[in-house]
């Protein structure tokens, strides 16, 4: 019987390829069709705990956690926020920070995105009381309750950002 030997440098390619294996760019081996688009109905919801903004003037923020029920799926670019008060609605900026990134997410895996605001009363505020968003090429919303107080409105649009999605757990 013979043992292979393998040298460090072959080891540590060969450990290298495995690696790059093990990451998918969105795409699949089998036909070349690419992984699906994430849809929000084959995602678990989470929002808050927040760190809500306790007076006109300050910053709070409210992250929204989404774990991935269905099968691996890609996200391509950056989340789309709506702050709504009756009638009236106003979208959120993206983080100036945001960096949209094409993202695959594996059955079970879970990512997150925050909305940070500045708190707001009277006439310079939006009285938001739901917040409304989608993911990247979506069409479909989900929205939740904006109980975290009035929005500080600046230029006539919320002082609100929204980053990017950042890999929740291990």
């Amino acid at each position: 019987m013979r043992a292979t030997v393998f040298r460090l440098p072959a080891l540590a390619a060969l450990s290298a390829a495995l690696l790059l294996t093990s990451c998918s760019d969105g795409g699949s081996d089998e036909g070349g069709d690419a992984t699906a688009a994430c849809a929000l109905g084959r995602m678990d919801v989470r929002v808050g705990p927040a760190n809500a903004a306790p007076a006109a003037g300050d910053t709070g923020n409210v992250p929204v956690t989404l774990t991935n029920t269905g099968p691996e799926c890609t996200l391509d670019g950056l989340p789309a926020v709506t702050l709504k008060a009756g009638d009236t609605s106003a979208e959120v900026s993206p983080d100036p920070a945001a960096t949209a990134r094409k993202l695959t997410l594996a059955e079970g895996g879970s990512l997150s995105f925050t909305v940070t605001y500045a708190r707001g009363e009277g006439d310079q505020s939006l009285a938001a009381k739901t917040a409304e968003f989608t993911l990247p090429g979506a069409d479909t919303t989900e929205d939740f309750p904006w109980s975290y107080g009035d929005v500080a409105l600046k230029g006539g649009k919320p002082d609100a950002t929204v980053s990017g999605f950042l890999p929740t757990g291990d």
